[in-house]
């Protein structure tokens, strides 16, 4: 597996990987159409913010990191559990000396991962902040001087 920055080449694999994320969370309303998750793929990788894990020609993950701010991390369900997401993360880390994300309160999955990787608990919101109007924790990580 490598991680190497996204290209416009890889905005399909990335909007797929989002959109069958939010398609097998039950919890989880579908607010944007499938075009508009295309073209928000196609967004992440035009700013230069997205990196992806890449088997072979398979696209198995990717983050989205804007400076400190992480927008996206998502894998696909096979690749889930297999070191992939850290290693998107460590990524992001040995790029910027802090980052910050949110996740939602309702994936208790990546509140786990988040804390297992350093990230600590800032604020929970109610959801207005966000277009699922979901509860949400807002996470923050610190390199170690």
């Amino acid at each position: 597996m490598k991680i190497r920055p996204a290209t416009m080449a890889d905005a399909p694999a990335i909007a797929n990987i989002l959109t069958g994320w939010i398609a097998a969370t039950p919890w989880m309303p579908r607010v944007h159409s499938r075009a508009s998750e295309k073209d928000f793929a196609r967004i992440l990788v035009g700013r230069g913010w997205t990196t992806v894990a890449q088997e072979g020609m398979r696209t198995l993950g990717f983050l989205s990191r804007d400076g400190d701010e992480v927008h996206a991390l998502y894998l696909l369900p096979a690749a889930r559990g297999h070191g992939i997401g850290k290693a998107l993360l460590d990524d992001a880390k040995a790029a910027a000396p802090q980052l910050a994300l949110y996740t939602f309160q309702a994936n208790e999955g990546a509140c786990r991962f988040y804390q297992r990787e350093g990230f600590t608990e800032a604020f929970r919101t109610d959801g207005a902040g966000n277009d699922e109007h979901l509860p949400d924790i807002r996470f923050t990580w610190r390199a170690v001087c």
